[in-house]
């Protein structure tokens, strides 16, 4: 990548440390120097002042965007970063107009979350317990992770740093800190207790051994901290093991959590809390995916609907 001129990449350092005052993830943060300072090379690398492009230099950059094979959603996501970084320059007053205003992204796919069935879903957070691992510590820690990961719609990454003191098994209950450092308290039943406790009183000492591990609740075979990519990678196995669908990860657990507490009657709002969505416009995906499953059931079941599908 070409690099970028020093009043841009001074801007763009100014841009970052909002974010991070602004208590973004490391992950964001990395993600938006990443795709508006790929805008900015692409700028630099032609002579164009970042300041002031012309709509049309925008254009042919998202023309090579598409041109590499970006979906819709990755070109999206890095305009999105660019459009932040110019309107910080716009507060700021090093530019006096945003180039990027009226620039519109390429429409993304109205596709919905993939999301299991509930049987799918217990045949998947059971299949440790009745599948057995490599020995069985880290089949009682795959099954506690497993019934987590469903029975609060967490985030692989909150899973990962949980720690002990934010547990308690008593009340069903558990913290974690998600985006944005925002704090939120989760439920979870008794299965996932259950399997919880068996992990906790025989299964996570063994696979400490001698080590000091600190608090964090998962540990890998080695015995030290489980990682997110750990527990993606733990979780991919057992997506295979229990012939799940294809491609499911742990945002599928999380999107199945979501939809089976709105088809069980939960109240959106009850939902948005526990997923930790700071806007309620981003939970009301799971209310369509509700409404096609209802839609499906009926023209399977109704012998009046059978006739004519559309």
């Amino acid at each position: 990548m070409t690099p970028i001129g020093a009043g841009a990449r001074a801007e763009l350092h100014g841009f970052l440390e909002s974010l991070r005052v602004r208590n973004a993830s490391a992950g964001t943060v990395r993600e938006y120097e990443r795709h508006a300072g790929e805008l900015l090379a692409f700028l630099e690398a032609r002579g164009v002042d970042w300041r002031a492009p012309e709509r049309s230099t925008i254009r042919a950059y998202l023309a090579t965007l598409a041109d590499r094979g970006l979906s819709p959603s990755s070109v999206a996501g890095r305009l999105a970063a660019a459009r932040s970084f110019y309107r910080h320059a716009v507060r700021r007053g090093t530019i006096a107009a945003d180039p990027l205003a009226g620039v519109r992204a390429p429409r993304r796919p109205g596709r919905l979350p993939r999301v299991l069935t509930v049987d799918e879903a217990e045949r998947l957070v059971t299949a440790p317990a009745r599948v057995g691992a490599r020995n069985e510590a880290l089949a009682r820690r795959d099954a506690a992770m497993l019934e987590l990961l469903y029975a609060t719609g967490m985030r692989i990454s909150e899973l990962s740093a949980l720690t002990l003191d934010r547990v308690d098994l008593d009340r069903r209950r558990l913290r974690v800190v998600g985006k944005g450092n925002k704090e939120r308290e989760l439920l979870f039943g008794a299965p996932a207790e259950a399997a919880l406790r068996g992990y906790l009183a025989q299964g996570r000492a063994a696979l400490a051994g001698d080590i000091d591990v600190g608090p964090a609740v998962f540990l890998n075979a080695k015995g030290g901290p489980l990682s997110a990519r750990g527990a993606r990678g733990i979780l991919d196995r057992w997506v295979r093991a229990s012939g799940s669908p294809d491609r499911t990860s742990p945002h599928t657990l999380r999107h199945s959590f979501a939809t089976h507490l709105l088809e069980g009657g939960a109240d959106l709002r009850v939902v948005q809390e526990l997923l930790g969505h700071a806007n309620l416009q981003t939970t009301q995906v799971y209310t369509h995916l509700s409404d096609a499953a209802l839609r499906s059931a009926y023209l399977d079941a109704h012998p009046r609907a059978r006739r004519g599908r559309r």
